[in-house]
């Protein structure tokens, strides 16, 4: 995976680093966990413009990110409550919850955004419900480009600082994703055995 980010990021430059961080928005294959930080390691090298990379990297993680909340904005009111009413239970999911969510989304959404974007296992998923939510297009996009900015400088900084021993925020990273995806695991099992008993 690494030879080949630093590949793409080579061969592509600024572009490259636009275009991987995009694919991780829409389907991760490669997280930003790599990709970020490798191409501050080529801005360190001086291959790259560090604020360039930074850029690069919010541009494209915004632009797979506004897809997503598309997707959400284009899915028609009845047609997702008909669907929350047969198969929501797995999702732990009712008709009330969703009218409760909408209204918190519509509300505070913009904060829920921004961290969203700061946290692994939910960047991609965070932009449906502000779709689903009709959150206005500007207000999307102010929050979730200041959020992925944050993220992408952060993971950029560290690849740049480290240099060589980037490998470190990988090392770092991971345990942080895993103990987050094991907490979101733990809060649906619970709430789904809660509503099951009810």
């Amino acid at each position: 995976m690494f030879e080949f980010v630093v590949s793409v990021i080579v061969a592509a430059g600024l572009i490259g680093v636009a275009l991987l961080m995009f694919a991780e928005n829409v389907v991760p294959p490669i997280p930003s966990e790599v990709i970020m930080p490798l191409a501050g390691f080529a801005a360190a090298r001086g291959d790259l413009n560090f604020a360039g990379v930074v850029i690069a990297g919010t541009v494209g993680a915004v632009a797979g990110a506004y897809g997503w909340y598309e997707v959400g904005r284009r899915i028609p009111d009845r047609a997702l409550e008909s669907w929350v009413s047969r198969h929501g239970r797995w999702l732990t999911l009712d008709e009330q919850d969703l009218r409760r969510a909408r209204e918190l989304f519509r509300r505070h959404g913009g904060p829920a955004v921004f961290v969203g974007r700061l946290i692994p296992a939910v960047r991609t998923l965070i932009s449906v419900p502000a779709g689903l939510a009709r959150m206005r297009h500007a207000t999307f996009l102010a929050w979730t480009t200041a959020g992925t900015a944050a993220w992408t400088l952060l993971l950029a900084s560290a690849g740049y600082l480290l240099e060589a021993e980037y490998r470190r925020v990988e090392r770092w990273l991971d345990p942080a994703t895993g103990v987050v995806l094991g907490l979101v695991v733990l809060l649906y099992l619970y709430r789904l055995v809660r509503r099951s008993r009810a």
